[in-house]
């Protein structure tokens, strides 16, 4: 499980035209843009035979005109992560990196992964879900003590979630979750350590332990500070970590998952686990998690891009 696979593929033309899409319209596009640039660098020297396209209509036409075999996703939230690009390329038999369709979209929406969690003994930090019309945010407050981390349900990055220590920010932290869906979550703050665990083809890579003066790894804390620190080893003992990663693979296939991605966190005071959610199409850029683990491994960026390519076959 933690040792680096042969290779599937050793010649860069055997992948054939690989359709690099990007982008696409939710709130995460500028993530996904930059990932892209240092994904697409990469092929090249890799001398794969690629394009990039924005967003997904471009990618399903050059399809229909026989451009690409293959498609490297790194479309983040929903398009690109939640099922629908993988669905519509399986109708299409073009085959994609990462999870499928039905894993995809579990993995997407907090409230059904976590149920599969904890169906399955997985902890994962007590919440309840508000629809669109559901206002009685007693019904949390009644169960959780503040702070509580208000969510969308189908959004990463970080993006629409705040941490809510004074019951009068309540109000604005729902509006700003519901700009990105209808539906979000109230959740019980866990006090601990923020860790996350990337995969790569079954195998888990080093932990990553982060440290941030922000109130949580919030997206400025992911893609724009300087002042956020990561620990890579996390300074976890070795029989410790291994565990760790044994028990976020588990949490990572339970919801289907397969190819790569990234599962996250939180370590509390008494050493228990508690998981948040599964990444499908996690960030690629210079600030990413799995970049910085796989590369503990001696997985250089452009090795970490080709193997995640492999995940297509």
């Amino acid at each position: 499980m933690n040792t680096i696979a042969p290779r599937k593929i050793h010649k860069a033309a055997d992948f054939g035209k690989v359709g690099l899409v990007i982008g696409g319209d939710s709130a995460e596009r500028q993530v996904s843009l930059d990932g892209g640039k240092a994904v697409g660098a990469a092929l090249a020297r890799k001398g794969v035979d690629y394009s990039v396209y924005d967003g997904t209509i471009s990618l399903f036409e050059a399809i229909g005109r026989g451009e690409v075999d293959r498609v490297f996703n790194l479309i983040h939230g929903p398009d690109g992560e939640d099922g629908s690009l993988q669905g519509a390329l399986q109708l299409m038999n073009v085959p994609i990196t990462g999870s499928d369709l039905p894993s995809s979209a579990l993995t997407m929406d907090k409230i059904r992964s976590k149920w599969v969690w904890e169906r399955n003994g997985i902890n994962t930090p007590p919440f309840v879900y508000f629809g669109p019309d559901d206002q009685d945010f007693d019904r949390a407050l009644d169960r959780f003590d503040l702070p509580v981390f208000v969510k969308p349900t189908g959004l990463g990055s970080s993006i629409g979630i705040s941490k809510v220590s004074n019951f009068g920010d309540l109000e604005d932290a729902v509006n700003l979750a519901r700009r990105y869906g209808d539906t979000i979550i109230i959740e019980a703050s866990i006090n601990g350590g923020e860790y996350f665990a990337g995969v790569l083809d079954r195998m888990t890579l080093p932990l990553i332990r982060i440290e941030t003066p922000r109130e949580f790894y919030d997206y400025e804390a992911k893609y724009e500070s300087d002042d956020t620190a990561y620990f890579c080893p996390c300074g976890l003992s070795g029989a410790r970590e291994q565990e760790l990663r044994e028990n976020s693979l588990k949490a990572f296939e339970i919801l289907g998952a397969s190819g790569w991605g990234r599962v996250d966190f939180l370590l509390d005071e008494a050493g228990t686990a508690w998981f948040l959610e599964v990444n499908t199409t996690p960030g690629m850029t210079d600030h990413s998690l799995v970049p910085q683990a796989a590369a503990q491994l001696g997985i250089s960026f452009d090795e970490l891009v080709w193997r995640i390519l492999e995940t297509s076959l």
